[in-house]
């Protein structure tokens, strides 16, 4: 009789449970993004390449933002830093309302120059192939795993800047964007140097950096620039990037020179030879806030996504914005 009410006990608990693994979000078969009941607010993104304009669940756009903003093989305490620091974004966008600068009408746009990059599923698949699958599983894991989470700094949200690849250290915002914001300080990030955007050199025809900076370096005869380099570094920040250059008579802030040469970091060192300029870059992107690969590094170190954040966003705290 005892054997019977176990079965019995048995058999009903099992039977209770198979609509929750029906239902589960993150089962082996299922990978469709649409099947997955996110949640939370709904967000209007312009998608800055067909202009078409999208309202979504936030938290499944925000799985298309962590697809292209952060490599899907980076481990998930990394990805859920980035899902965090996206919604933190996103959502204050939204507090902005519908007349963001540059797209009215809508909270966000999928330029990465504006705004935050953003996948479509679709994109996802070409992407990644038969790796799809697994990454998008992954990917809305680290989403759903911390939704309604944000940053915040004396119970309001932050600017979550994020970037690549620090040079070993990341930047004060003052000393990139002028303002100078308590959360966004200077902090180490000495995983950054596994990245492999860490160092590069990028060479340029000299007519070329005429013609983007207004200078007139192809005038001047060759051997001039054994002497002497023509690009001087006036000022450093104090993680010793470039703050303020001159480059063939005319001065730039670093940031100006960056943008306009396209250049992967202000931290650099550069050469003449034969008729092209060759900078040694370290580290990819403005350099404030978090740095992506310093996420990966701290995530293979063992540290929470917590623990990242708290890292690289001085004083911070992470708040719940929603279930």
């Amino acid at each position: 009789m005892k054997k019977l009410i176990l079965w019995v006990f048995l058999l009903i608990a099992f039977t209770a449970a198979v609509p929750l693994l029906i239902l589960s979000p993150f089962s082996e078969k299922q990978t469709d993004i649409d099947d997955i009941r996110y949640g939370g607010p709904e967000i209007k993104v312009l998608h800055s390449k067909t202009k078409e304009i999208m309202t979504v669940p936030l938290e499944k756009y925000l799985v298309g933002v962590v697809a292209a903003e952060m490599p899907a093989e980076f481990p998930p305490e990394a990805l859920k830093a980035q899902a965090v620091a996206a919604r933190s974004y996103a959502l204050k966008k939204m507090q902005d309302g519908l007349n963001g600068e540059g797209h009215p009408g809508v909270h966000v746009c999928t330029d990465h120059n504006h705004c935050q990059a953003w996948l479509s599923e679709e994109e996802m698949k070409k992407c990644w192939g038969k790796k799809a699958p697994e990454y998008i599983k992954k990917i809305t894991q680290a989403v759903l795993g911390t939704r309604g989470i944000v940053l915040t700094y004396e119970n309001k949200l932050i600017e979550p800047v994020y970037h690549s690849t620090s040079s070993g250290r990341t930047e004060n915002s003052e000393d990139v964007w002028q303002a100078k914001i308590p959360y966004l300080r200077s902090t180490a990030s000495p995983w950054d140097k596994d990245s492999p955007k860490f160092r590069q050199e990028i060479s340029m025809p000299l007519e070329e950096v005429d013609r983007k900076l207004g200078t007139s370096l192809s005038a001047v005869p060759a051997g001039t620039f054994s002497q002497s380099s023509p690009v001087q570094i006036l000022e450093h920040t104090h993680t010793g990037r470039a703050k303020s250059v001159e480059i063939g008579g005319r001065v730039f802030s670093a940031r100006e020179l960056r943008e306009k040469l396209s250049l992967p970091s202000t931290d650099f060192t550069c050469k003449i030879k034969g008729g092209e300029i060759i900078f040694i870059t370290r580290g990819y992107g403005h350099g404030v806030g978090m740095s992506q690969y310093g996420a990966k590094g701290m995530a293979e170190e063992g540290y929470t996504y917590q623990e990242i954040l708290k890292h690289y966003y001085t004083g911070v705290s992470l708040s719940r914005a929603y279930r």
